[in-house]
């Protein structure tokens, strides 16, 4: 299990629809819309 970097809802890494990379990391995400946003700015959403 992981945290939508966006909602903060858990999310299984195992069957999330929504994925995406970002410097060699998965992100995985409960819907669409959480994905486009950090899609678009993922430097803000990326814990350092």
């Amino acid at each position: 299990m992981s945290e939508d970097p966006i909602c903060h809802m858990e999310v299984d890494d195992k069957t999330a629809k929504w994925t995406s990379l970002y410097k060699g990391k998965k992100y995985s995400f409960c819907a669409p819309g959480c994905k486009m946003k950090f899609d678009a700015e993922p430097q803000k959403y990326v814990k350092k």
